[in-house]
């Protein structure tokens, strides 16, 4: 199949090159054109690490070509460029045709059922829970992939077309799609944010200082704790919407293949495997300024909803906007966009279910 993935960050790379191992013909789309200048002039792209092969996708010069020549859409770009890329491709989006949305945020999915909506054509929307490889983009045209995960959750909008959803994602991806409750629940899957406002915020000061630093190591039975009890917060939403979500501790075990144990203890298996990885070495890191506005953010408003308060993303959140200067809950322009606010937790179940 011919895939367009919107983005060319480390997701994308990743995800393209397990689409081309796996005999499939992807193509890249950067929205500036920075991101691909090399591929577009005819350098490979490398995987290294738990994904080795060297590819040449083809890559898009317009959101119109990535949508109008391909078979399925993926967007994998950060939550704060998801509005932007959702309404370039919008309109070229035909009736049918499949978007994968890794990893899912703020609610993306709805949104861009809002936008088809109003274009009279409904298109399946699948959501992840998070993304199918992790790692870091080593250069312009060099990832290098630290894990493949062995286990994905996602959900669709609508709910009906589940089955022919993870039929598509085995297909392109490899049989490691779990399907779970909904939307609702994806958006309560991604650990991501949880994870790493606990890892930005008690090493902030490294990241200021852009010294390298091993991340797994850093998590120590402190910041364990810290990690453990957000994530008690999450599940508690999760159990009071009636969706079935995977714990802190499962994510770990699928996504590196470590023995459960304790957070801290995890992590320190990690770093004595040597896939510990390193922490951000700057401020300008997604793992505040993505993850904050488009992961904890709505969060903490799914709690409110709930009658679940998520206190500690709340506190989280402010603190980073404090140490920042900057409002983190602003900076979220999807939300708004859908009215989420003034929507009621029934009306929310609703529009998860069936879309706009």
């Amino acid at each position: 199949m011919r895939v367009s993935i919107l983005g060319a960050g480390a997701a994308a790379y990743g995800a393209a090159a397990q689409l081309s191992i796996n005999g499939h013909d992807p193509m890249l789309w950067s929205p500036s054109g920075r991101g691909t200048v090399e591929l577009a002039a005819g350098a490979p792209l490398r995987a290294r690490g738990a994904i080795e092969t060297s590819i040449h996708p083809r890559i898009a010069q317009s959101a119109k070509e990535a949508v109008t020549e391909s078979d399925v859409v993926m967007l994998a770009m950060p939550g704060n460029a998801h509005k932007m890329a959702l309404e370039a491709t919008a309109e070229h989006l035909r009736e049918g045709q499949p978007v994968i949305i890794s990893s899912h945020a703020s609610f993306g999915a709805l949104y861009l059922s809002r936008l088809l909506a109003a274009r009279g054509i409904r298109a399946p929307i699948i959501a992840w829970g998070t993304t199918l490889t992790t790692g870091r983009k080593a250069s312009p045209t060099e990832a290098a992939v630290n894990s493949l995960r062995s286990k994905i959750d996602i959900a669709t909008v609508p709910e009906s077309g589940l089955d022919e959803g993870h039929a598509l994602c085995t297909a392109l991806f490899g049989d490691r799609f779990v399907k779970r409750d909904g939307l609702l629940a994806i958006a309560l899957s991604n650990l991501n944010p949880q994870n790493h406002l606990a890892i930005a915020l008690f090493n902030l000061t490294r990241m200021e200082r852009g010294e390298r630093w091993g991340q797994a190591e850093n998590v120590t039975p402190a910041v364990g704790r810290v990690m453990e009890l957000l994530d008690a917060e999450r599940l508690a939403i999760a159990e009071a919407f009636e969706v079935s979500v995977r714990t802190i501790k499962e994510h770990y075990a699928f996504s590196y293949q470590l023995p459960v144990a304790s957070i801290a203890e995890m992590n320190a298996e990690l770093h004595q495997r040597g896939n510990g990885g390193f922490g951000p070495a700057t401020l300008t890191s997604r793992y505040v300024l993505e993850d904050a506005p488009f992961g904890l953010l709505p969060t903490v408003l799914l709690g409110r909803l709930a009658g679940r308060p998520a206190t500690l993303h709340e506190a989280g959140l402010t603190m980073l906007s404090a140490a920042y200067g900057r409002d983190f809950v602003g900076d979220n322009d999807l939300l708004p966009a859908l009215g989420f606010e003034q929507m009621s937790r029934e009306q929310l179940r609703e529009r998860a279910r069936t879309g706009f």
